[in-house]
This record gives C-alpha cells, sequence and structure tokens, in this order.
C-alpha cells in the first residue's frame, strides 16, 4: 500500500486523526485476513454508507442551482449518473485512489485495486472520512466538487447535452444544429475555447471549456435550458 501522506498531497488535505482515513480505505478483505492480528481494524463499509448519503445531498444541491429550468424527473436521472459506480470510479481512478486501500493478498493479487466496485465504494467511505475529521461542510463540499463533479463536468461522463439538444430540436425537420468556433484565449497547454451552438441562423447558446468538446456540451447546455424555459 502506498503511503497516505502522499494521498492527502493529491486530495489537497490533510487528516487530523489519521484513523478516519486508514478506515475509508480498509477493505473488507483485509479485515478478514487480520482481524486474528487485531480485533480492533474496522473496514470502510459504513464510511461508504454514510459518503454516499453526504455525496447525494451536495449532489442534489448543485444540479438544484445550476440547472433551474430542469424538471424533477431530469434532476433525478441526472444525479443518479453522477453518483454511479463507473462515475465514482473514474473520480477514484484520478487520485489513484486503489493503490492506497488496505485489502487482502488474493484481493489485491486478483486485481481488486482496479475494480470499480471497490474503488467508488472507496471513493464514497473517503468523502465520510474527510466530513468526519474536518467538521466543515464546506471542506467536504469543495472536495466533492473539486474531484467529482468538475471531473466529470471536463469529461462530460455525467451527461451528454449534445444529444439531449438534438433530441429537442429534431421533431422539426427543417431546422438543423450547427457548432462554430468564436473565440479561444490562453497559452497553448490551457487554452480556452468559446463555442456557440445555433439553430439554423439563430444563436441559442454559447458555451467555454478546455476542450472544444467541452465547449460545445456547455453550449449546448445553455440552448437546453433557454428551450426549457421558452417552454414554460
Amino acid at each position: 500500500m502506498a503511503n497516505i501522506t502522499d494521498l492527502e498531497n493529491v486530495i489537497g488535505y490533510n487528516f487530523t486523526n489519521k484513523e478516519y482515513l486508514k478506515t475509508a480505505l480498509t477493505h473488507s478483505s483485509y479485515v478478514n485476513e487480520n482481524k486474528y492480528k487485531d480485533t480492533s481494524l474496522e473496514d470502510n463499509e459504513r464510511f461508504e454508507f454514510f459518503g454516499d448519503a453526504i455525496i447525494e445531498l451536495y449532489i442534489s444541491e448543485y444540479l438544484f442551482n445550476k440547472y433551474h429550468s430542469f424538471p424533477e424527473g431530469d434532476m433525478t436521472k441526472l444525479r443518479a449518473s453522477m453518483v454511479c459506480e463507473k462515475s465514482l470510479a473514474e473520480c477514484a481512478k484520478e487520485i489513484r485512489l486503489g493503490e492506497y486501500l488496505r485489502m487482502g493478498k488474493g484481493e489485491s493479487h486478483s486485481g481488486g485495486r482496479e475494480r470499480a466496485s471497490i474503488t467508488s465504494d472507496a471513493f464514497e467511505a473517503l468523502v465520510a472520512a474527510i466530513y468526519l475529521d474536518s467538521k466543515d461542510e464546506e471542506i467536504t463540499r469543495r472536495f466533492i466538487h473539486e474531484h467529482l463533479i468538475k471531473g466529470l463536468e471536463n469529461k462530460k461522463l455525467f451527461f451528454d447535452a449534445k444529444t439531449k439538444l438534438q433530441e429537442l430540436t429534431q421533431k422539426d425537420g427543417n431546422k438543423t444544429l450547427r457548432y462554430e468556433l468564436v473565440g479561444e484565449k490562453g497559452p497553448a497547454h490551457d487554452k480556452i475555447f468559446e463555442i456557440a451552438v445555433f439553430l439554423n441562423d439563430l444563436e441559442m447558446g454559447r458555451g467555454s471549456g478546455h476542450s472544444k468538446k467541452a465547449a460545445q456540451q456547455a453550449a449546448a447546455q445553455q440552448a437546453i435550458e433557454k428551450i426549457q424555459t421558452e417552454q414554460k
């Protein structure tokens, strides 16, 4: 198992009580193999349960504040896609969480450190550990935004706005969507692209991002909100 201090550096949070972090990183297979040595060992399943609830609350808050025109059903689907195993495992991979897990030798040798079901659970447990240790909702909210929401937004894993916009506008066969690059700024290694989306010749929305695809998604998202507002 890698040094947990390295993980603290990666996530930008130093634990006051390291036991919270150790528990969050402890898979049940490790407890099963070592409980005869240390009866006080606890796996991360209780932390996982708590972390799942914390993430769902903050994601709900984020969606409620960001997508003002989305009905309850759309927000529910969006939240489900953001907190699904695939999304959480992807975020766990970004911080190399699997490397830091305490797990049994058999589980580790069989690829457990890369298994989505395990790393996604560990990510939830890590959120709980941060919440319990910091006793600060804002610190927890910032972690979730930085390592879950922002990561998913950049990859557009949870919401394909372009597809949704196409579905909303394809009812009228005489109208076509096109995306146009209208600006870019910043150095070559950190460019920001600005994209406008047009329905025929009518501009429906603009968006920016570190890639053209991300900017297109942001533009499509703005167009969706405009359409849904007009339909009310």
